[in-house]
């Protein structure tokens, strides 16, 4: 049977990574064909300034070289440019003639710089920085002449700055706007870049507008509209990009200022995707490489596993996080003064580092670090998740005033440390505890962490020397239930879901057990587990020696007054359902929540498991709160207006933690296992979080019948 022939137009990082990500789940079911414009094999375009910088090779950012393609089957064509698109008749054609007929065509085109309107701009000696042909050209200029200027003092403009001061070339950053890098800094922050970097040797035009580059035969100068002039040799122009989409065009495809695509990559016609750079998405066209990959990555699940329903894209957070000169930054979400308030603001002039919080509506919406960028993925996530304000409190206690191996122990294993390729922290452990990996650069190599941006490269290699260090992963999912087995709580949970055992007896027959009575250990557990797929709590309680139940939820309600009449929407109407709800349900372990009817009647909210405080804007629900050795402050879950949402989330959390949990195990122990974050975000998921609902009142009513 002949293979579905796939076409990429696009050899670059975006379309690459599609393919790769296909090829981790189906190997050998595409005919693969890819098309690119450069003479060379797929190359990290990022890492260009680290080049400059005299920081990498060429060879040594590219991220598949040419054996990568055959080993893998795929017929690549270097410097071939596709011109036309035959959408009707399935069919691409290069600049040089060569046509190839495809069953599915993925997109990834990518972007162009932008030249601005400025007389002269095609000069000789005038030229953009975005591929290895440019960074050669730049390298060359250096031998030969001194003054270098940069036209953009955004992101990329400032790190081909850097890489020419490396270079030996006297260097002007040209800027139109009042500050540097003005889309991801604010003022104070971007005055303490462009300090830093003038102590360098680099030198700031700001709020100049360039009217002409100067020179007859080649740029030799640049004249501002202002009047004053200044000399150059070198011209580099870094202020945006253009997405390419001349050839989605010729082939009647929708585009807008990129190639419109829906939430699964598709364009407007049958077949042909597309992502990238060149892919608008709800109408926002993304230049960072995560986005990128996570395009990638549910575009390859849709081709791959058509039949099942996928995850679809539904947008990312930009952030950047960047290095520059040996400063490090860190920007995500809205920053803009005119769109988001100050939620927090902190400057150290002694340390030289900065920090910034804003916020919408009561929630973290963007964070600007400059000096210390410990706090990025922290405060990433809160974005991403549309966390209240006041759970920054929550991540400055995890990173505060503790040294790097503290914080590395209380980051979750599920946290992501590479977000660019998705690279959690526990992967990196394994890599090093179980793989025997030694080095950052070979855990690189086999998860990508750290191989795009570069902006976690330093957090990398510091849980590389933790791992090295501890010798073993903080999580004990794996370790056996107790000396009756060798079966772990993950997998005993898996095996009862899957099987259909009628008792204990047949679980542990069915898993090996050494001991076929077991103990008072395992009993319970199992017994639990297999309450909780059967909804019969009478399972969780009986039939082996040795039973341990916990049914029901323990609830305290502080009402304000004398009044103890249930009035709807109440803090006694709360408890009073939340107990109902709960009654009959078998839980991990035995559980105590409290339910106030206001901020003055606190009653213990932060030392229960579940707390649930009323307020003038609505409800605060608190979790993983402890009283006993060891007592645990409870963390904020989440803040709602209305009294439903409120039960719905207490609710959800409760049946998630039933589902997860080992027996036995605490919730704010499990809390701690999972990250707090993770699950801010896995119960803002409000198709999920209903889910989880719905399942507890199903229990509950089954319980009940």
């Amino acid at each position: 049977m002949n293979k579905p022939r796939l076409v990429v137009v696009g050899n670059g990082m975006a379309g690459v990574r599609c393919v790769e990500e296909i090829l981790k789940l189906e190997p050998d079911r595409f005919q693969i064909t890819i098309f690119g414009s450069e003479p060379r094999p797929n190359y990290n375009r990022i890492l260009l300034s680290k080049v400059l910088q005299g920081n990498s090779a060429m060879d040594e950012i590219m991220i598949n070289d040419w054996s990568w393609y055959d080993e893998n089957g795929i017929r690549l064509y270097t410097g071939e440019t596709v011109v036309k698109l035959d959408s009707a008749r399935k069919l691409v054609e290069t600049k040089s003639g060569i046509r190839v007929e495809y069953d599915i065509l993925i997109l990834a085109t990518g972007s162009s710089p932008f030249l601005p309107p400025i007389d002269g701009v095609k000069k000789p000696g005038v030229i953009a920085f975005r591929n290895m042909d440019d960074c050669r050209i730049m390298m060359e200029h250096a031998e030969k002449y001194r003054k270098a200027a940069v036209i953009g003092g955004g992101l990329l403009g400032l790190e081909a700055a850097r890489g020419l001061l490396n270079l030996g070339m006297e260097t002007d950053v040209i800027h139109n706007a009042p500050y540097l890098m003005n889309r991801q800094l604010d003022y104070l922050s971007a005055e303490l870049l462009r300090k830093e970097l003038e102590a360098q040797g680099m030198r700031f035009w700001l709020n100049a507008n360039t009217e002409s580059i100067t020179g007859r035969s080649r740029a030799k100068g640049i004249r501002f509209a202002s009047g004053t002039s200044i000399d150059v040799d070198l011209v580099i122009v870094a202020v945006g990009i253009i997405p390419n989409v001349e050839l989605a065009k010729s082939g009647g495809i929708r585009t807008n200022r990129a190639i419109v695509v829906d939430d699964y990559m598709r364009t407007s016609v049958p077949d042909i995707y597309a992502v990238g750079e060149c892919a608008e998405h709800r109408g926002i066209a993304y230049g960072l490489v995560a986005p990128l990959y996570e395009q990638g990555k549910v575009l390859a699940q849709l081709l791959c596993r058509p039949d099942e329903e996928c995850q679809p894209y539904t947008g990312s957070v930009p952030s950047a996080q960047l290095k520059v000169s040996g400063v490090e930054m860190f920007s995500v979400g809205e920053i803009q003064e005119q769109v988001a308030g100050t939620a927090l603001q902190i400057f150290d002039g002694v340390k030289g580092t900065y920090k910034k919080v804003t916020m919408m509506d009561g929630a973290v919406c963007g964070a600007i670090l400059y000096g210390d960028t410990s706090e990025s993925n922290a405060l990433l996530k809160l974005v991403k998740e549309n966390a209240p304000v006041s759970a920054l409190a929550a991540a400055a206690a995890q990173s505060g005033s503790e040294g790097q191996d503290e914080r590395i122990a209380a980051m979750p294993d599920k946290e992501t440390v590479c977000a660019c390729n998705a690279v959690s922290k526990g992967a990196i452990m394994c890599c090093v505890i179980q793989d025997g990996l030694d080095t950052a650069q070979q855990v690189k190599e086999k998860t990508k962490a750290s191989g795009s941006c570069g902006g976690c490269k330093s957090m990398v290699e510091a849980i590389v020397s933790y791992a090295k260090r501890k010798g073993s992963l903080d999580s004990a999912a794996a370790a056996p239930i107790c000396a009756c087995t060798d079966c772990s709580h993950e997998r005993a949970k898996e095996a009862i879901v899957q099987g259909t055992y009628g008792s204990v007896s047949q679980i542990m027959a069915s898993l090996g057990w050494k001991r076929p009575a077991g103990c008072d250990t395992c009993v319970p557990a199992l017994q639990y587990y297999l309450a909780l797929k059967t909804g019969d709590v009478t399972q969780a309680a009986e039939g082996q020696p040795g039973a341990k139940a916990y049914i029901g939820l323990s609830v305290t309600v502080a009402d304000e007054g004398d009044d103890k009449l249930l009035r709807p929407y109440s803090a006694r109407a709360m408890g009073g359902e939340l107990s109902g709800l709960s009654r009959k349900l078998a839980f991990p372990t035995k559980l105590k929540a409290v339910v106030a009817s206001g901020l003055h009647q606190a009653a213990g909210v932060l030392v229960h498991d579940i707390g649930i405080t009323a307020t003038p804007a609505g409800w605060q629900i608190f979790i993983a709160g402890h009283a006993e050795n060891p007592v645990k402050q409870g963390q904020l879950l989440g803040l709602t207006e209305a009294y439903g949402e409120a039960l719905e989330l207490a609710a959800a959390c409760l049946q998630l933690y039933r589902e997860n949990a080992e027996f036995q195990e605490p919730l704010w122990k499990w809390v701690e296992r999972e990250g707090l974050v993770e699950l801010r975000e896995t119960l803002y998921d409000s198709d999920y979080r209903m889910s989880l609902f719905a399942s507890f009142h199903t229990v509950e009513q089954e319980a009940l019948a």
